[in-house]
């Protein structure tokens, strides 16, 4: 069995929350039909170019929604897993390795690479030896920096939970890609932006002068409704500020279709001036 992974990220530093990180993961026999229908959907929909969170409008809302609604049919219908993690600012690590500052961004991609899609619950049978390919949209930092990532995260393959379970991560199949050329990666972008749009209060945001929210931000706030609607279809109580529940035990990591991960570090104390509750 073949796994992949598409991951994007958003806003490094939001007003309540930072740091978004957000993944598919799909059967890699399954992709070129899912892009298919993916690609299908914007093309009725006059929805051309990438798709993206931050062009959402009025003239392209119904399109998104339309588009998010197929998103959501293969999340329903078991073919894709989406996982969105972040952390909240009110916790705040109280000591920083130098090291720790300067690669944040790969440290942080590793720690939800490994945790949020619960892999070492994907090969249950142990019949055969499971791999896993990981596409990084657009890494903003430096080859050098991507290189020494892609050796740690390749080294889960030594873990001893993944080699138990005989699940690899080769150092090849770990790539960065432009989203411009893969509709799976411009649908974690929307769901991604989605939910740093509402738990960064942009939703309540005004143009300087103005009584009245934008168009725009209105017409993102219904996209977001119903994203969230598609979410509690499936987990009715589904809190999006906070980590999904493990109701089947760890491996609901790996059995839910969609989860949220609110990272909270080891060593941390609350700052709670950083909440949406202190004025």
């Amino acid at each position: 069995m073949r796994y992949l992974i598409y991951c994007d990220e958003s806003d490094e530093k939001g007003k309540f929350y930072s740091n978004f990180y957000g993944g598919c993961l799909l059967r890699a026999s399954d992709r070129q039909a899912i892009e298919a229908e993916l690609n299908l959907v914007k093309a009725e929909n006059d929805l051309r170019g990438e798709l993206k969170w931050t062009k959402i409008g009025t003239y392209n809302e119904e399109g998104y929604i339309q588009f998010v609604d197929k998103i959501f049919d293969f999340v329903e219908a078991g073919l894709l897993k989406i996982r969105i993690m972040f952390t909240q600012n009110i916790n705040r690590p109280k000591r920083l390795e130098q090291y720790q500052i300067g690669n944040e961004y790969f440290l942080l991609y590793y720690q939800f690479l490994k945790h949020a899609f619960g892999l070492r619950f994907c090969n249950p049978e142990r019949n055969a030896q499971v791999t896993v390919a990981v596409y990084l949209d657009d890494v903003p930092d430096t080859k050098e920096k991507l290189d020494n990532f892609k050796n740690y995260l390749s080294g889960l393959s030594d873990f001893p939970v993944f080699h138990r379970e005989r699940i690899a991560i080769h150092k090849e199949d770990i790539t960065d890609v432009d989203s411009r050329n893969h509709v799976i990666l411009q649908a974690v972008d929307v769901v991604l932006g989605s939910m740093q749009f509402r738990l960064n209060d942009l939703h309540k945001v005004k143009p300087e002068g103005s009584r009245h929210r934008g168009k725009r931000t209105r017409a993102k706030e219904r996209v977001y409704k119903h994203i969230n609607s598609r979410i509690r279809a499936i987990y009715p109580n589904f809190n999006i500020g906070a980590s999904t529940g493990q109701g089947e035990g760890p491996s609901s990591k790996w059995l839910h279709p969609y989860r949220h991960w609110c990272f909270v570090p080891t060593d941390s104390i609350q700052d709670r001036t950083k909440g949406k509750k202190a004025k």
